[in-house]
């Protein structure tokens, strides 16, 4: 028994680290974007909470037989709101002190008086507290799981006019607490409907597994809940890319973790060399990293020193062979992205095949050589999509057959370098042109963005921009209404017989 607790105190720290995979990409929201985020979200409670739907109220007492319908919010006052941070998975989202006024028809039968008409009544002092809780759902999105709402309203009035003035003052007691009561019933209700069901169509737009081009895709999915602090939202995502031809291909993290410490942003998104290393294993993988030039394809410069008189010495060729050259330029492996305080590079380890290709007969191979290369590598992010250029700095070849080629070979280091960054690299950096979207609802952008490194990991602080209204999206989006979760908000129509009352 002593040896089991003693083998499992030994395994506790593995278990814990393995438990905590490191996220390829982290969002970190701050409290300046949940400011902003509570400016649009409360448009939308103010648009859920006028569409409140409002039972009729009828009663009697003594004589008097009354009905209340067609109850409409008609105005809406939200003098003070707050959305808070709440560790650990919590936002909370405050109304004091708000005001909402209404209209509804009347319809009053007193012995063998009968009025109907209209009442403007004003609900003051509402207050609306809501917690809602942050979650990881089964597909990996951040998703609203539960909510915990209450209502209160500190008072009520109503204006009443017509014949029947008086008598309506009378049983105003009995009107009014009546139509609090249903009011503050409908509240939370409507909110619960609005987070549950229309948020989270929002939050369903976030992309958790998207293909990327025709070769590659990239999982976006949390590895945990959302983690909440006093001043902050963070989000752990795989950010991990995969071939399309091996999409259940699983790679192990070991990169550094993103830490992100600045708060001065709206939004700071971090990636890691893990999301950089993926997207080229996959590249690899998919067999894209290669490029083939042959006959007018070869730039006519580098084709006249390739056939230059030492390659007829070395490889004992005469250089007046009519034949087309066929250039072969294949990654050996997949390439390593190293990110350091004082820039961004890729190292790539590839190999160039050259041959003559006579018509009607086998290529005659000339030399393969060994190419090592580095490339500076320019991150930014341009509205919602991670874009990359590439620039070649280092670049180095070598003979893989003996070392008398390869001193021969360093005089097409220059023109070789040249042909990589006149013609291959703008194919590279053309396919990396269209980016990658960053996992963020639809209607939202970035404006202002820096990105700064770190050892082992970049940061782009921005700013956000709603380019669409969360009500646009949503509507958008909407789910097909229910029963259960829409009723009508046209109720019937109340009868004008007053022996109906």
């Amino acid at each position: 028994m002593a040896a089991g607790s003693c083998l499992l105190l030994l395994l506790l720290p593995w278990l814990v680290t393995a438990s905590h995979s490191p996220p390829g990409c982290k969002i970190r929201i701050t409290s300046k974007g949940l400011d902003l985020v509570k400016q649009e979200g409360l448009r939308f409670v103010e648009q859920e909470l006028q569409n409140i739907t409002i039972s009729d109220l009828h009663g009697k007492e003594g004589q008097f037989h009354y009905n209340i319908s067609q109850v409409k919010v008609t105005d809406l006052q939200l003098a003070s709101s707050d959305l808070n941070f709440q560790p650990q998975q919590h936002l909370v989202f405050n109304i004091d002190n708000a005001s909402i006024s209404l209209r509804f028809r009347r319809q009053l039968l007193y012995w063998f008086f009968y009025d109907i008409g209209s009442i403007n009544a004003s609900a003051d002092g509402v207050h609306i507290h809501t917690v809602l809780r942050l979650a990881k759902d089964e597909a990996g999105r951040p998703k609203i799981s539960n909510i915990t709402c209450n209502a209160s309203i500190a008072r009520m009035h109503a204006v009443f006019s017509g014949t029947l003035r008086k008598v309506y003052e009378f049983l105003s007691t009995f009107i009014v607490t009546g139509m609090r009561y249903l009011l503050s019933q409908q509240i939370c209700p409507s909110l619960e409907h609005a987070s549950l069901v229309l948020l989270n169509s929002l939050l369903d737009t976030v992309p958790v597994r998207n293909y990327v081009d025709e070769h590659i895709g990239i999982d976006y999915s949390l590895l945990r809940d959302p983690s909440i602090s006093a001043d902050t939202l963070d989000l752990d995502f795989k950010g991990m890319f995969f071939p399309r031809v091996r999409e259940d291909q699983e790679l192990e993290n070991h990169a550094v973790e993103p830490v992100i410490k600045e708060t001065e942003r709206m939004v700071y998104v971090a990636f890691s060399e893990y999301f950089f290393d993926s997207a080229m294993l996959a590249y690899f993988q998919a067999g894209v990293l290669n490029i083939e030039l042959q006959g007018e394809k070869v730039p006519k410069d580098l084709e006249v020193l390739l056939r230059a008189t030492f390659f007829g010495t070395i490889f004992m060729l005469s250089p007046s062979v009519d034949a087309p050259l066929q250039l072969v330029l294949q990654v050996s492996a997949p390439p390593r992205c190293i990110i350091k305080p004082s820039g961004t590079s890729v190292s790539v380890s590839a190999f160039l095949n050259i041959s003559l290709v006579p018509p009607d007969r086998p290529p005659v191979q000339l030399s393969s050589m060994a190419m090592e290369t580095k490339l500076s590598a320019k991150v930014f992010l341009q509205g919602k999509a991670l874009r990359v250029q590439l620039d070649l700095r280092r670049f180095r070849i070598y003979s893989k057959q003996s070392a008398l080629e390869s001193l021969a070979l360093f005089s097409l280091q220059a023109p070789l370098k040249t042909l990589l960054q006149l013609t291959i690299m703008p194919i590279i950096n053309e396919r990396t042109k269209k980016g990658v979207q960053i996992p963020l609802p639809e209607g939202m952008d970035f404006t202002r963005e820096v990105v700064t490194n770190h050892a082992g990991f970049l940061t782009v602080g921005a700013d956000l921009h709603f380019s669409k209204g969360l009500r646009e999206v949503i509507e958008k989006y909407r789910p097909v209404p229910t029963a259960a979760a829409y009723p009508s908000s046209q109720p019937a129509e109340p009868s004008l017989d007053p022996g109906s009352l």
